[in-house]
């Protein structure tokens, strides 16, 4: 790590958490460069395809309980 980043480090670590998460969002949100095309077209196909079948009840909804027990389940 150069000084220049280890001297940012030191004073993004002395804010507070508010502003430390936010500078840490825009950090990682500038990793991101442009999406591909269409990326947003179909996400929202996607969601819209997702909430048809929970209208159409189709799918076999899971309560979060479950899902977080599953997922944590062999790291304790």
């Amino acid at each position: 790590m150069s000084d220049a980043v280890e001297n940012l480090l030191k004073k993004a670590l002395s804010l507070g958490e508010k502003d430390r998460a936010s500078m840490a969002g825009a950090l990682i949100e500038s990793l991101h460069g442009e999406p591909e095309a269409g990326v947003d077209e179909a996400w929202e196909a996607e969601i819209k395809r997702r909430v048809a079948e929970l209208d159409a009840r189709s799918v076999e909804m899971v309560p979060w309980s479950a899902v977080r027990d599953r997922l944590f389940r062999g790291f304790e």
